[in-house]
């Protein structure tokens, strides 16, 4: 699998989350995907990438490190972490739909 299908599933289970209101962190999503957390990187980067030049707020704020309960080093969508992720848990994200695979890769080419 890519990473831009694999982005459509963590778009699915990021969603879901955030319509429960429910911050996760590496380790617990890589269970849910079935991907080592190391492995995350490039996927989260396609829905980080989606999200910015969508106007979106940025969904991948809502997946930390255990240690810090911050974003990884490779989340740039944003300054403020908890006012982000406030925006991110009272967005509609199942109203629009979840994008493609095929958009997904298109926002980080």
């Amino acid at each position: 699998m890519t990473d831009h299908e694999r982005a459509t599933q963590v778009w699915a289970v990021l969603a879901w989350a955030a319509r429960n209101r429910q911050i996760l962190t590496y380790e617990i999503l890589s269970q849910l995907i079935g991907v080592p957390a190391h492995g995350l990187a490039n996927t989260l980067n396609h829905v980080q990438r989606y999200c910015m030049q969508n106007d979106l707020p940025p969904l991948t704020s809502i997946v930390v490190k255990k240690e810090t309960g911050l974003p990884g080093e490779g989340f740039i969508a944003a300054q403020d972490i908890p006012r982000n992720q406030g925006r991110v848990f009272n967005h509609d994200w199942l109203a629009p739909g979840a994008p493609s695979a095929s958009d997904l890769e298109a926002a980080v080419q």
